[in-house]
């Protein structure tokens, strides 16, 4: 009789033993956790009524200042690449420097804006890497349309992300007399022929997958 009993508490023992070994045997072994996909384009959107294009232009007998308006802009690039493209719109009739006879001139004359009533940049390339989140510096090489002639620029440009928001400051060169504009000069008045410009713009963020 003891000798039963001994082997009915052993095989109970065993059931649950096994009982208690079956669900991690049978439970499946976790998984690991997929990276997120890298993403493939980013879309940067420019917000006419947040950005301006301030411009300066040395003389022999002060520095001008002056600004344009921007219409519309949008940037795409793949962040890994660099590889770029879309425009960027200037309004170029907007011109204004705070003299109304020399920006007469300046529409008239010089940029012939009843003409080319537009500057155009189409990106190409982004050298060096944009996080997306946090302040990044980069150059950002493209076509650039004035005066109705093409040429290729590079710019500078600082841009700080932030959510589905971005802000920015860009600067570059325009060697307009090597680029067929007339120069203003006259015997009185000696203007440089680099103009520099420096954009400060902002907008929406899109990063597609």
């Amino acid at each position: 009789m003891q000798a039963f009993r001994a082997r009915s508490l052993s095989v109970a023992a065993l059931a649950v033993l096994a009982l208690a070994l079956f669900p991690a045997a049978a439970a499946p072994p976790p998984q690991p956790q997929a990276e997120p996909a890298p993403v493939s384009e980013i879309v940067l959107t420019l917000d006419p009524s947040q950005s301006t294009v301030h411009w300066t232009v040395d003389s022999t007998l002060h520095m001008v200042h002056g600004t344009f308006a921007m219409k519309s802009g949008t940037v795409h690039f793949n962040p890994e690449t660099g590889k770029a493209d879309g425009e960027i719109v200037v309004i170029a009739t907007s011109g204004e420097s705070g003299n109304s006879s020399r920006d007469a001139r300046m529409h008239k004359e010089i940029l012939e804006t009843s003409r080319y009533p537009e500057m155009i940049f189409h990106p190409a390339q982004v050298q060096g890497k944009v996080g997306l989140s946090g302040a990044s510096d980069v150059k950002l090489e493209g076509i650039f349309s004035i005066h109705g002639a093409d040429h290729e620029l590079s710019a500078t440009v600082h841009a700080e992300l932030t959510g589905d928001r971005w802000k920015g400051t860009s600067k570059f060169e325009v060697p307009y007399v090597q680029w067929g504009i007339k120069n203003p000069s006259n015997f009185l008045l000696k203007v440089k022929s680099v103009v520099n410009v420096e954009l400060e713009i902002s907008g929406e963020v899109k990063a597609a997958k």
